[in-house]
């Protein structure tokens, strides 16, 4: 079965926007595998491009470009969500906030249930030890 990436959000802002992790994030993006992207990532990194605008530290044209280079890519749309039972099964294990409980319940969920081969690619520290510590780790 082939790789498949679950790319969270910090992920693909380290892909779009140069920073610490960008060109780790590129040597992944430029592997041939699948890459999925969820409507929650989708969500948080328009979030956070929305906030560096209203804060001026980009422009409107440039967020639009992120979005528009996020449209662009071939990522794997997900509109799913994670299984009651994954969430229930490492909501108490981890620490995790939410949203990053929801990201890790969804890699675990879609590769216990389709994709076998799935890793989790995510800059947060809490979330990429959770996520190794599922065997979800890059």
């Amino acid at each position: 079965m082939e790789l498949a990436i679950y790319w969270d959000a910090s992920a693909i802002l380290s892909l779009i926007a140069r920073d610490a992790h960008t060109d780790d994030a590129l040597s992944w993006y430029e592997k041939d595998c699948t890459h999925l992207m969820s409507t929650l990532a989708y969500a948080e990194t328009c979030a956070v491009l929305s906030r560096l605008q209203r804060d001026r530290i980009i422009t409107g044209s440039e967020a639009s470009g992120s979005l528009d280079a996020i449209a662009s890519l071939p990522w794997k749309r997900l509109l799913l969500c994670p299984g009651w039972d994954e969430i229930s099964e490492v909501s108490g294990k981890w620490g995790l906030r939410g949203a990053d409980l929801w990201h890790l319940s969804l890699a675990l969920t879609l590769r216990r249930r389709q994709l076998s081969e799935l890793v989790l690619l995510t800059y947060d520290s809490q979330l990429r030890s959770a996520a190794a510590g599922e065997g979800l780790a890059l």
